[in-house]
C-alpha cells in the first residue's frame, strides 16, 4: 500500500508540474490536444520603435515649416516616430523643451539651435541621460555633438557675393546680417566678405552699411535697410541679405523710396516670395538648398545613430571645442535664368505658384 500510495503521488505531482510549465507559456495550449503550441515569430514582442527628439528654433519662416514635415517624412518611412518641439525663437523654452524629450527617453536629439552656443548645455543634458545629438543645419558651438548635418553655408555667402559682384563690380554695398546667435549667419557673412575682400581692397565696393538682424525677423531687416538709406541719402548700389525673409524686409523699405527694382538685391532659402521677385526683377537672386536631400540624410543618419551604428564623414567642422563629424550639402544660385531647372523642377515650389 505504501507503495503504491507514493507512485500515485508521483504521478500527481509530475501532471501538476507539466500543466504548470504549460500554463506558464502564455496559455498557449492546444485546445484538443492540451499541448503546448508553439508561438509563432510574428507574435513575439517587437523591439521599441526608435524616437527621435527633434527640438526647432521657429516655424515663423516658410524653410522650417519645409524642414519639419520633410524630415518627419523621411523618418516616418523609415519606421521611426518624430517628436517635434518649437520654441518659437526662445532661447530658454527650446532648452525647456530639449530636456522634456530627454526625460521622455528619445533615442537620439535633433536640434535646430535658436542660440549657438547656449544651446551647448542641451548637448551635455543629453550626454548624461545617454542620448547622442545632431546638429541640424546649424551648428552648435562649444559642445561635444555627435554629428553636424548641413549645407556648406560659407559657399552660400560666397555664391550671393559672386552673383552681385558680376553685376555690379564697383559701388557701394549694404550687408543685411542674419541674426549673431547663428552660427549660420557668421558663415554666410564669412562666405560674403571671402569675395568681396579683393574687390574692397582694391576701392571698387565700399561696404557702407553691414549690421546683425535680431533674430532674422524682416521687421529688423527693414529698419536696417532704412537705416543705410538714410545713411547714405539713398545713394546705394547693391545690397546682399542673409536670407530671404530679411531681402523682402530690405524691398519693404527700398519700396517706400521708390527703389523697388532698382537697386539689385540678393538672398537665399529660395522662399517662394523670393522666387516671385527674382520672376518680377526686384531680386537677382536666391539659393536654392535642397531641403528634401538635407531632410532625407539627416532622418537617415539619426536612425543608424540611434541604433548605435558609426557614421563616417569626409568633413570635419570645428565649433569651439572638437573637430564635429560633418556632412556638407551643395547650395545652388538661384536666378532668373536657371529658376525653372532647379527649384522648380525639384518640385520645391510649382511653376503656377511662382510665375502666378
Amino acid at each position: 500500500m505504501g507503495r503504491a500510495y507514493i507512485g500515485t503521488r508521483l504521478i500527481a505531482l509530475t501532471l501538476t508540474f507539466v500543466f504548470f510549465v504549460t500554463g506558464c507559456d502564455g496559455g498557449n495550449i492546444n485546445p484538443e490536444t492540451k499541448a503546448p503550441m508553439k508561438v509563432p515569430k510574428s507574435e513575439t514582442p517587437a523591439k521599441d520603435q526608435i524616437t527621435i527628439g527633434f527640438s526647432m528654433d521657429t516655424l515663423k519662416e516658410e524653410r522650417w515649416l519645409k524642414d519639419r514635415d520633410l524630415f518627419k517624412e523621411e523618418a516616418e518611412k523609415l519606421g521611426a516616430k518624430v517628436e517635434i518641439m518649437e520654441a518659437d525663437g526662445d532661447d530658454a523654452l527650446q532648452i525647456v523643451q530639449a530636456e522634456e524629450l530627454i526625460s521622455k527617453g528619445v533615442d537620439v536629439l535633433v536640434v535646430v539651435p535658436f542660440n549657438a552656443e547656449s544651446t551647448a548645455s542641451i548637448v551635455n543634458k543629453a550626454h548624461i541621460a545617454g542620448i547622442k545629438v545632431i546638429s541640424y543645419d546649424r551648428l552648435i558651438k562649444n559642445a561635444d555633438i555627435d554629428l553636424y548635418i548641413s549645407f556648406d553655408n560659407e559657399r552660400v555667402g560666397e555664391l550671393q557675393a559672386e552673383a552681385m559682384t558680376k553685376l555690379v563690380p564697383k559701388g557701394k554695398y549694404v550687408y543685411i546680417g542674419g541674426a549673431e546667435t547663428d552660427n549660420n549667419a557668421h558663415l554666410f557673412k564669412k562666405g560674403v566678405f571671402n569675395i568681396l575682400k579683393p574687390f574692397i581692397e582694391s576701392g571698387d565696393i565700399t561696404v557702407v552699411f553691414d549690421q546683425w538682424t535680431e533674430n532674422w525677423t524682416p521687421a529688423n531687416a527693414y529698419a536696417n535697410m532704412e537705416a543705410a538709406l538714410g545713411a547714405n541719402h539713398n545713394q546705394i548700389d547693391a545690397v546682399i541679405a542673409a536670407n530671404d525673409a530679411t531681402a523682402g524686409g530690405a524691398i519693404k523699405a527700398l519700396e517706400l523710396q521708390g527703389l523697388k527694382g532698382k537697386i539689385p538685391i540678393a538672398g537665399q532659402d529660395a522662399e517662394l516670395a523670393a522666387a516671385k521677385r527674382i520672376v518680377e526683377g526686384t531680386q537677382i537672386m536666391t539659393v536654392y538648398k535642397p531641403i528634401r536631400s538635407l531632410a532625407k540624410t539627416a532622418a537617415e543618419l539619426a536612425v543608424k545613430v540611434a541604433k548605435g551604428k558609426k557614421i563616417e564623414t569626409d568633413r570635419k567642422v570645428n565649433n569651439g571645442k572638437i573637430e564635429v563629424p560633418s556632412v556638407l550639402l551643395t547650395p545652388i544660385a538661384v536666378d532668373k535664368l536657371n529658376i525653372d531647372e532647379t527649384i522648380i523642377k525639384d518640385g520645391f515650389h510649382s511653376r503656377e505658384e511662382v510665375y502666378q
